[in-house]
C-alpha cells in the first residue's frame, strides 16, 4: 500500500508544475490519430490502465500507472519517454514494481485534408525492467480522417522482439468520435492482438479544459482469450515551453 501510495504522490506532483499554457485535445485513449506535439513544447501524461480478467473476481486485476514527457521537435515531429509501473492485485497480495520505460516517435506526413486520408508513422522501442525478457521494437501505421464533427482513425500495429526467437505479434486499434461541444467528445474505441486472439470494444469520452485535458474509456473482452474488462484514464498538462525555440 505504501509503494501504491508514493506512485500516486508522484504523479499528482508532477501535474502540480504544470505552467498556464493549453494542452492539446485527443479523442481517444487506446487509439492513435493524426496529431503530434507543438514545435518547441512539452507535456505531461498520467495513464492509469485497470485490467480484469475475470469481473466476477474483480479483486484479482492489474492496475499499470504511467507517466510520460512529451516534446515537440518540430511540428510534425516529436519525441517520447515513458516511465512504466505496475500493481498486481492477488487475491491475498498486492505486488508494486517498477516496470520499465518506452521511448516513442511520431512524425504527421503532410497536413490534415492533403490527402484522402491522414497519414502518421509511430516508432517505439519498449524495455521492460525484467532484463531476461527481450527488447521490443513497436512500430504503427495510423490513418485518420475527419468527416465534420466525425472522425475516423484506425492503427495498424506490429511489434517485434529484438533476440534469437524474434516473436513477431500483429494488432490494431480503431476509434470513431462525435464532437458533441468545444470541450466534448464521445468515442467507440476497438482494439486487438490478431496473434493472442484477444478483441475488446467500449465507449470512450474526452474532455478539454483550459490548462489540462482528460480521457476515460473502458473496453469489454470479445473473445475468450481477453479480459473481461479494461478501463483506462488519461490526463494531459502541458508543463513548459521550450527555451531554445520561440
Amino acid at each position: 500500500m505504501r509503494k501504491e501510495l508514493l506512485i500516486l504522490i508522484l504523479m499528482v506532483s508532477m501535474l502540480n508544475i504544470a505552467f498556464n499554457a493549453r494542452a492539446d485535445w485527443r479523442r481517444y485513449v487506446w487509439t492513435y490519430e493524426y496529431m503530434t506535439m507543438r514545435k518547441g513544447t512539452f507535456e505531461l501524461e498520467t495513464y492509469v490502465t485497470s485490467e480484469i480478467p475475470d469481473v466476477n473476481k474483480s479483486n484479482v486485476n492489474t492496475v499499470k500507472p504511467l507517466l510520460e514527457l512529451e516534446y515537440g521537435i518540430t511540428d510534425r515531429w516529436d519525441l517520447a519517454i515513458y516511465q512504466l509501473f505496475k500493481v498486481s492485485n492477488k487475491s491475498k497480495e498486492t505486488d508494486t514494481e517498477y516496470d520499465g520505460f518506452k521511448l516513442r516517435t511520431r512524425y504527421r506526413i503532410g497536413e490534415k485534408g492533403q490527402f484522402i486520408l491522414d497519414p502518421l508513422l509511430y516508432f517505439e522501442y519498449i524495455r521492460e525492467e525484467e532484463l531476461s525478457k527481450p527488447n521490443v521494437l513497436e512500430a504503427k501505421l495510423v490513418f485518420a480522417k475527419d468527416i465534420g464533427r466525425y472522425n475516423f482513425s484506425y492503427n495498424q500495429i506490429v511489434k517485434q522482439e529484438v533476440d534469437n526467437r524474434g516473436e513477431t505479434e500483429n494488432e490494431y486499434a480503431f476509434g470513431s468520435s462525435y464532437e458533441l461541444s468545444r470541450r466534448l467528445r464521445l468515442g467507440l474505441e476497438s482494439k486487438g492482438n490478431y496473434t493472442k486472439e484477444k478483441f475488446y470494444l467500449g465507449p470512450s469520452v474526452s474532455f478539454a479544459a483550459d490548462k489540462f485535458w482528460a480521457g476515460l474509456g473502458m473496453l469489454t473482452g470479445m473473445s475468450a482469450k481477453s479480459d473481461d474488462l479494461q478501463v483506462r484514464l488519461i490526463i494531459r498538462y502541458p508543463i513548459l515551453k521550450s527555451l531554445f525555440f520561440t
